[in-house]
């Protein structure tokens, strides 16, 4: 649990890091879902069952965000769909708010919303 941690402090700050001059007409609400995220994840990780060490993890590999994520997944049997779904909106909010469009952001970030309610 401490290397998930560790990952979510890393990519907090990393964020956080990045230059205000980059950012898009969303990139605070988009920072704010990601953290409501790694939030909930954390929250899951450190109340929930351990896994098993897998091979990988005897050989001083250091693990990926996705091999935690999907981890997380089996072990709190979260549906791989609903994942990959919200993996997939925080893309289209991103490139939303890359690209400037305010009203495309808003929708894939709602759409976030909705899902981690249910």
């Amino acid at each position: 649990m401490r290397t998930l941690r560790g990952v979510l402090i890393g990519a907090t700050a990393f964020a956080a890091s990045i230059s205000a001059s980059l950012a898009g007409p969303c990139t605070a609400e988009i920072d704010a879902m990601q953290a409501r995220i790694d939030a909930k994840l954390e929250a899951k990780a450190a109340s929930g069952p351990t896994g098993q060490e897998s091979v990988g993890a005897t050989m001083s590999r250091q693990p990926t965000p996705a091999s935690i994520a999907a981890a997380e997944a089996r072990l709190h049997e979260l549906s791989a769909g609903r994942v990959s779904a919200v993996k997939k909106a925080m893309a289209r909010a991103r490139a939303a708010d890359a690209a400037g469009d305010i009203k495309a952001c808003e929708r894939a970030l709602a759409k976030i919303r909705h899902m981690l309610r249910s």
